[in-house]
């Protein structure tokens, strides 16, 4: 099994647009899937001058360009503690802070982006942000937008194939399965589910959200079963 983890790309995926954002996928061919996100918060979401908040974002050619066509970058949030990819370039073209979970520990270290801590809000967005995992080895945050139904979740859930259990939309990540996080995130009932590896769910999302929380224990066998089978050589 084999993760190519290169920052720089050419290319990338359009992915989960919508009237308050846009994801991309910087390698598309990449198993891992990393996404990226970027939320318009204020202005008139339908017509290009609202501030645009990025998630986790990784770089690529003509990033700018399609955030362009949503507003002005107002900030770049890291949500996850080894999601930093390449937040602090892309603030720092955009002369915007690098913003962080209060409670992270140990991610400053590569940033010269000025940086901004958040809590239960981020900033004053109206972005309300969730503390999903928080221990010495993972730290963890989603965040929801009440106004348009949106969750972004880092990376306790995804849709990546290595993510999913048989005909699972909506995967809990492999490391999770035996202790899901259902006290966080069972209380919501988005429009859309958006997450760090893979496109996001925008049909039934509520339903594929409880279904993926509820079976992560059951179908870990599975899912476990299946990653062997994938890291045998041929």
């Amino acid at each position: 099994m084999s993760f190519r983890i290169d920052e720089s790309s050419t290319e990338f995926a359009e992915i989960d647009r919508f009237d308050g954002g846009v994801g991309w996928i910087a390698h598309p061919d990449e198993r891992m899937q990393r996404a990226s996100h970027a939320l318009v918060v204020d202005g008139d979401k339908t017509a290009g001058d609202g501030d645009v908040w990025l998630f986790d974002p990784i770089d690529v050619e003509g990033l700018d360009e399609l955030l362009a066509e949503f507003g002005t970058v107002a900030g770049v949030a890291v949500l996850l503690d080894r999601h930093v990819r390449d937040a602090d370039e892309i603030a720092s073209r955009h002369n915007v802070p690098v913003y962080l979970p209060d409670f992270f520990e140990g991610v400053t270290g590569g940033i010269d982006s000025p940086v901004a801590r958040f809590s239960d809000e981020l900033s004053d967005t109206g972005l309300e942000a969730h503390t999903v995992i928080d221990n010495r080895f993972w730290q963890e945050t989603a965040i929801y937008d009440p106004e348009g139904g949106t969750l972004l979740v880092p990376e306790s859930v995804g849709t990546a194939e290595y993510f999913r259990a048989g005909d699972e939309r909506l995967g809990v990540h492999p490391m999770c399965r035996p202790v899901p996080p259902r006290g966080v995130l069972e209380r919501f009932a988005p429009d859309r589910v958006l997450v760090g590896h893979g496109p996001g769910i925008t049909d039934r999302a509520p339903a594929a959200l409880e279904s993926a929380l509820s079976n992560a224990r059951r179908r870990s066998p599975r899912l476990y079963a299946g990653l062997v089978r994938q890291a045998l050589p041929i």
